[in-house]
């Protein structure tokens, strides 16, 4: 089985790469963020016709989540509950015996403006709905966009980034209460010393001279981490591909067994 977790920075504008990507991976099991989409503008058929169920949360102009599969979907949560002011950024669904979370985190845009304490509340009241609704040997995953850099080895300024937004203890904090709840990064599970990153400015060259951060992440309980075979980070669709534009973030994948 393989699953992934990809902002894909507007669902319409890169549709078609999207499609490549779909028909080139294969995955069974996908996260979208920041689909920049109304319900209606969805493209629904389109993904259906490559055999995919989908479901979404989406917002006009601006943030979105969406879950793609190749099994039934059941919707079980769209909206972190208490947290709707800030948009359509989660959303829960059961998918066989799985089940699966996609988030994309406010980016709270620097450490002085009002958007910064709104992401810590926002990543507090995701740490509480988890704890409430999950228990602790459930095969379960939450992905998406956290907006957060763990430890210095994910970000390429390395420790000298910290304090930066991103790079706060608070919002470290923030990420380290949600993996205290039985939750693993599977990529540095397999990769304990991998100075990878799925996120790249479109700005100055940054892909090309390696100035990224890894902020998308495939957190898993322990029963999934148990099945992970491979995780990585897919480069490739960071670039261009038959002249179609990429997102500024990279998709991540895992197989499973």
């Amino acid at each position: 089985m393989k699953i992934a977790t990809w902002n894909v920075n507007g669902v319409r504008a890169r549709l078609d790469f999207i499609k490549l990507w779909l028909e080139s991976r294969q995955p069974d099991l996908v996260g979208f963020q920041e689909l920049k989409v109304a319900d209606e503008d969805f493209p629904f058929d389109e993904f259906r016709a490559l055999g995919f169920d989908v479901e979404i949360h989406a917002q006009k102009g601006w943030n979105g989540v969406a879950i793609l599969s190749r099994q039934p979907i059941a919707v079980e949560t769209r909206g972190l509950p208490g947290e709707e002011d800030l948009g359509a950024r989660l959303i829960t669904a059961r998918v066989g015996d799985l089940s699966f979370t996609t988030v994309y985190v406010p980016n709270g845009k620097d450490t002085d403006h009002d958007d910064f304490p709104a992401k810590l509340t926002w990543l507090a009241s995701l740490a509480n709905h988890w704890q409430a609704s999950r228990s602790a040997d459930e095969a379960a995953v939450l992905c998406g966009d956290f907006n957060v850099v763990p430890q210095p080895i994910d970000s390429w300024r390395g420790s000298a980034g910290d304090g930066r937004v991103f790079h706060t203890p608070e919002e470290r904090a923030g990420f380290t209460v949600l993996t205290g709840l039985g939750l693993f990064d599977l990529f540095r599970e397999q990769h304990p010393d991998d100075p990878s990153f799925s996120w790249w400015d479109y700005r100055g060259g940054a892909f090309h001279r390696g100035h990224g951060l890894r902020i998308d992440f495939l957190l898993g309980t322990a029963s999934v981490r148990d099945r992970v075979r491979e995780v990585w980070i897919d480069r490739d669709f960071r670039k261009k591909q038959d002249g179609l534009t990429a997102s500024d973030h990279a998709p991540v994948i895992a197989e499973l067994d």
